[in-house]
This record gives structure tokens, sequence and C-alpha cells, in this order.
């Protein structure tokens, strides 16, 4: 099934136009909703940074469309606030919530005064948030000592059916590791090729969910 979506674009638009502009995209007969997440935006002339987080709730109850929201375990997010906020979504409108998970852009990041680590560092440190967040749907209770840590950590309010958890990868490379975890790829529209490309790498890293370590 191909969805036609609308991307709400936060760094460009204020939230009240958007919320505007997604019950516009609903009767236009679009058929989802994707929206970025940012801190502030990648230049000074789009001029705009609302919290995604807030406006999701209104547009999703403004609507009757999925929706689908990027972001990245960090200095701004622990994965137990991310992993609440996606199941608290999840449960108000049952099966209309994705979530996506990245590795993280400096541009959001780096203004919270922390190191900025390599990409393989970054990566490592996704994975230790992925298996955490799937473990707190799953109502487990999670104490971790790694690059991230968590002491008895446990959700109260989780849907009756965990949110789809995408990966989001530009390159094969990173597409194929996405695969090894992810339920789907988020990755940008470019060259038909290089696209190929991407998709080839997703489809030959995925492999059977392995059981998560926070048991």
């Amino acid at each position: 099934m191909v969805l036609c979506a609308y991307h709400a674009s936060h760094e460009q638009f204020a939230p009240s136009a958007l919320l505007r502009y997604v019950r516009l995209t609903e009767q236009a007969g679009f058929t989802a909703v994707s929206s970025s997440e940012h801190l502030q935006p990648w230049s000074l002339r789009q001029g705009q940074s609302g919290f995604a987080w807030a406006w999701l709730g209104a547009a999703m109850q403004a609507t009757t469309l999925p929706f689908r929201v990027v972001c990245a375990p960090g200095p701004r997010y622990h994965p137990m606030v991310i992993a609440q906020a996606a199941a608290t979504l999840a449960e108000l409108f049952p099966g209309r919530f994705r979530l996506a998970l990245g590795s993280g852009e400096a541009l959001n990041e780096w203004v919270l005064g922390k190191p900025w680590p390599r990409k393989a560092e970054r990566q490592a440190h996704l994975l230790e948030c992925v298996q955490m967040i799937r473990a707190l749907w799953a109502g487990e209770t999670v104490t971790h000592d790694g690059r991230v840590r968590a002491e008895e950590g446990k959700l109260s309010t989780r849907p009756a059916v965990p949110p789809q958890l995408f990966g989001a990868a530009i390159t094969a490379t990173t597409a194929h590791w996405v695969g090894r975890w992810a339920d789907g790829l988020l990755t940008l529209g470019r060259a038909p090729e290089a696209v190929r490309r991407t998709l080839e790498g997703f489809y030959e890293g995925v492999a059977p969910a392995s059981p998560s370590c926070f048991r």
C-alpha cells in the first residue's frame, strides 16, 4: 500500500500554520503525515522550530491520518522519554502513529554543550536506545549501565500494539545496519539509482529480531 504523505516541516512553519496545513492535507486526499523534529531551523531564513511532540497530539486529534515523526535519542531526549511520548500517542490514536529514529544531527544537539561523537559511536548509542525503547513498550522493567543509563524504568501507560519503529538512513551502508533492527526504512528522495542502492542495503540487512538485552 502506497501512502502519499505531507511533510510537516517545523523548521519552516509555525505550529499553528502546520495545524491548518494538515487539515487541508486531509481534505486534499493525502493519506499520511510525516513530521520533522528540530530544536532550531536549518537556517535563520527558515526561522521556526516548534516542539513537534506537543504539536503531534493536536494535529492527530484534528485529523484521522496516520502520523510519523523522526527524532534522535541523545542529549535532548533520553530513550525513556521518547518511549513514553510515543506510547502515549499510540495509546491515544491506535494504529496511527509510527516512530522513526536516527543517530542525530549536530545542528540539534551541539547547542546543549555536549560532545558530538563520531558516527560509529552515535550508532552504537542508538542501538542501545532502540533496544531500551522496545523493552519498555513490551512492559519490561529496564535497568542498564552502558552508553545509556537507566534504573528500573517502566512504562505504566502503553498501547495495546506498540508503534512501528523505523530507522533513518541515506547511504546503503547505514541502511544495511538499520535493517538489523528496524521495522522499516526512512530515507530521502534522490536519484532513482541512489535510492535503489539504499533500499537494497536495507533489505540485505534485515534479519530476524534478536531478543531484548534488557530482560
